[in-house]
């Protein structure tokens, strides 16, 4: 006979909150994001880890959600796509026409947002790397690019001015 593994209750550090969810230790971050805490913004979608749609910042890094388990965020800092709050990425996504479907764009719009933090002079090569671990299949990703090219040369120009 197979053990039921317990449920438990555990704190999690999500955008900027701490919030209590009931949680088994096999439990995905994913499932635990869209039904525990009803945040909806990371996606399922592949579930496996190839699309990006669920990717969320884990300590200030794109991390795709639906490899991660719940209890490994225990004492890491999350954001999602809700807790960017207007962040410069998101109104160049629009500006730049960085979506079409957006279903992808939570995703995408936490990529960007973490590259442009980590690395604020990130050129064409960088930028495309960093953007291979997201698919889009409406965009063709230019306007992505455009998108993050955007804040990046916003970001230059406020440091140059200081």
């Amino acid at each position: 006979m197979m053990e039921v593994l317990s449920k438990t209750i555990i704190t999690l550090n999500i955008n900027g909150e701490y919030k209590e969810v009931v949680a088994k230790p096999s439990d995905i971050l994913l499932h635990t994001l869209r039904n525990g805490l009803g945040l909806t913004g990371a996606k399922p979608s592949c579930e496996n880890g190839d699309c990006g749609a669920c990717t969320i910042l884990v300590d200030g890094w794109p991390i795709k959600s639906c490899l991660m388990l719940t209890v490994e965020a225990i004492d890491k800092k999350i954001v999602t796509v809700e807790g960017l709050k207007n962040a410069p990425i998101q109104k160049a996504f629009v500006d730049n026409w960085g979506f079409q479907c957006g279903y992808c764009t939570s995703g995408f719009l936490m990529v960007c947002h973490a590259l442009a933090n980590i690395h604020p002079d990130a050129d064409d090569h960088v930028i495309e790397q960093w953007l291979q671990s997201n698919l889009c299949r409406c965009t063709g990703y230019e306007e992505i690019k455009d998108a993050i090219k955007s804040v990046i040369s916003d970001n230059q120009s406020e440091n140059n001015s200081i």
